[in-house]
């Protein structure tokens, strides 16, 4: 939680009597808090250490910076919903109300930005390009939440699962290979399926010569258009 990495790993550095950012900030966060001189913060977060939970008052806007982070439900019944993995360079933790409405948790060791959400406001309330900035951010936080309803709604079993994988390859993929940070079972509870299902759908993608694998979580897409027909 925010309150007691703020004691232990904040990593800014002290000159004199002052604190000096520890990294420019970049991305969104460099367009916004660069236009008008908000102070981005940076922290680390150990794997599967919340970040913030559910319900918890919504002061702050995250950056990652490097590592991954899922928002996520928990059900009455103990089941898991998550809604999003951000990886770096994701804005994640803008709220139109005052609380979380999902928790957040470090997939793995990671790094994030954050700034008040309180000088955000304020910036976007006189500075008409801050405003349509965060608009920019909520709009795609938006069209993700539709994609990912149609995905949960709709899809059938492999779908989801090609559906995941072109996804991750757009936003992961280095030299044709993808380094999940992401367990089979974040990516069933992300896609409403069991951990059985998604193993089951990865390894008849293999089998096709759809994807191979590098790795316990290092995939490499093979045939690319093959999975797009697969994502009906």
């Amino acid at each position: 939680m925010l309150t007691q990495t703020l004691k232990t790993q904040a990593i800014n550095t002290q000159i004199g009597s002052k604190i000096a950012p520890a990294h420019p900030v970049t991305d969104q966060f460099g367009a916004i808090t660069g236009h008008v001189g908000l102070v981005a913060t940076e922290f680390s977060y150990r794997k599967e250490e919340e970040i913030y939970g559910e319900d918890e008052p919504a002061e702050y806007v995250y950056q990652v910076v490097s590592g991954a982070v899922r928002s996520y439900k928990l059900l009455s019944d103990g089941r898991r919903q998550i809604g999003a993995f951000h990886l770096p360079g994701d804005v994640f933790g803008l709220e139109s109300g005052p609380t979380h409405r999902l928790a957040a948790e470090a997939i793995i060791d990671t790094n994030v930005r954050l700034v008040k959400r309180a000088s955000l406001e304020k910036a976007a309330g006189t500075d008409v390009q801050v405003a349509r900035k965060l608009w920019a951010m909520t709009a795609s936080e938006l069209r993700h939440a539709e994609d990912h309803m149609l995905l949960l709604g709709r899809k059938t079993a492999m779908e989801r699962v090609a559906t995941f994988l072109l996804e991750m390859d757009r936003r992961l993929a280095v030299a044709g290979m993808m380094a999940l940070p992401m367990c089979r079972r974040d990516i069933g509870d992300y896609l409403g399926l069991t951990l059985e299902t998604v193993s089951r759908a990865l390894s008849q993608l293999h089998t096709q010569g759809i994807l191979g694998f590098s790795g316990a979580r290092q995939i490499v897409l093979r045939n690319r258009q093959r999975l797009h027909n697969l994502d009906a």
